[in-house]
């Protein structure tokens, strides 16, 4: 049984950092891209950052490259995220997310949360004085 779990969120000011962490389980962590999406309150859920180990690929929304950081840990089938000089708009519910497939996939268009199969239960950041 797939099973995603994220932790790590939580309230933090602005220009402060947080990782995040999505264990998962149930599947061949090695051989899947595994995702992050985000849905702030009243938008709809977008995608941000995909790690990809068969080709040792990473990739972060354009939008946020230069603050947030993905990386993974193949033997705790564990996938971070790495978020720096965190801002207001930063404050969302954060999902981690895989379809299983072995490359990561373009998740950065409206909608592209549809593609995925299997998702955590979110953790919560909060970014405020």
């Amino acid at each position: 049984q797939v099973q995603l779990v994220e932790s790590g969120g939580g309230l933090v000011h602005p220009g402060g950092s947080l990782r995040l962490s999505c264990a998962a389980s149930g599947f061949a962590f090695h051989y899947a891209a595994i995702n992050w999406f985000r849905q702030a309150p009243g938008k709809e859920r977008e995608g941000i950052s995909c790690s990809d180990d068969s080709e040792g690929k990473t990739y972060i929304a354009d939008s946020l490259t230069g603050r947030f950081t993905i990386s993974r840990d193949n033997a705790k089938k564990t996938v971070f995220l790495q978020m720096n000089n965190l801002k207001p708009e930063d404050t969302a519910v954060y999902f981690c997310a895989t379809d299983l497939a072995q490359y990561c996939r373009d998740i950065y268009y409206s909608g592209a949360y549809q593609d995925m199969d299997y998702w955590g239960k979110g953790t919560l950041v909060t970014v405020s004085l």
